[in-house]
């Protein structure tokens, strides 16, 4: 990747894994599917089971060589993420609701203005938190005892 490109990477991110997108152009213009992944550092998603390549792999130790199918990347611009209300791509809004909280919402003309719900796979950890205390965790004892009192200032470092 040369600066060129590095320097038109996006920074906010409105597509997410999990997101159900509708692809705009290309091959397979007009299909929707789930995107699989999000590469980042090229702008670009991949989309199960769509923008499908053939692939020759050489053979290896321990894998077996020939010709495969698989799904290539696409770039942000030709997918949109669908309306879950009309079904048609839309843009990407972010509005703040009463409570404080961030949602994505449809934008764009024919849209309906509904909130896109977070996709369910993102909740979803990789690596679950370690349930065992290790060397390097602070006790509870420690975390929950008392260093400040906001009504005298005690516990306050002299400056």
């Amino acid at each position: 990747m040369g600066w060129k490109s590095a320097q038109k990477l996006i920074h906010h991110w409105k597509i997410l894994r999990g997101d159900n997108v509708m692809i705009i152009r290309g091959k397979d213009k007009g299909e929707t599917g789930l995107v699989k992944r999000v590469v980042r550092s090229q702008n670009r998603v991949i989309v199960e089971g769509k923008n499908l390549v053939k692939k020759h792999i050489k053979q290896g130790q321990g894998h077996e060589g020939g010709i495969f199918t698989v799904e290539a990347p696409l770039h942000v611009s030709n997918v949109q993420v669908v309306d879950p209300a009309t079904g048609k791509p839309c843009k990407v809004g972010i509005k703040y609701l009463e409570d404080g909280s961030k949602v994505r919402v449809a934008r764009g003309i024919g849209t309906s203005g509904s909130i896109i719900p977070r996709p369910e796979i993102l909740k979803m950890r990789t690596t679950p938190r370690p349930t065992v205390v290790g060397p390097k965790d602070t006790p509870i004892d420690v975390v929950l005892e008392k260093t400040y009192d906001p009504t005298t200032g005690k516990g306050m470092p002299d400056l």
